[in-house]
């Protein structure tokens, strides 16, 4: 493959990562100051499931907590394959949730982001901006 190409899919790659990192970071990062309310807001919506009260509530920290770290491991991209990971499977339980109350149109706006990890995740090779591959080419060679 040309160094053009291979440059090419870096940037885009950077890109894409960049954007859904500043995306999952503010859906956290803006929920923060009201986490409280927002976790205690689940669990009405949740009252016609199967699921207890207190897991919601507590699932609701979790997602905020968790769409906040995630956001900012993937736009920095540190850590990032791992981030990647429970990127997906954050978008999994929100997925499991939302259907389980049977929303299917909030399901299928979700979709999308699970395929945009999937396919981050399958395309990490081309990843060359990350805060990671910067650690990496600082790292002394192994003797």
């Amino acid at each position: 493959m040309s160094e053009d190409v291979t440059r090419e899919r870096s940037l885009a790659y950077a890109l894409a990562r960049i954007g859904l990192g500043i995306n999952i970071a503010l859906h956290g990062l803006t929920r923060l100051p009201h986490l409280g309310a927002f976790a205690a807001g689940l669990v009405p919506e949740f009252s016609h499931t199967f699921l207890p009260g207190p897991l919601v509530e507590a699932t609701g920290y979790l997602i905020v907590v968790g769409e906040a770290l995630i956001g900012l491991l993937v736009l920095f991209g540190l850590w990032l394959r791992p981030a990647l990971v429970a990127g997906l499977l954050l978008m999994l339980l929100l997925q499991f949730g939302t259907c389980l109350r049977q929303e299917w149109n909030t399901a299928g706006l979700q979709l999308p982001y699970l395929a945009y990890y999937a396919v981050l995740i399958a395309t990490l090779r081309y990843d060359a901006g990350s805060l990671d591959r910067v650690r990496a080419r600082r790292r002394p060679p192994p003797p």
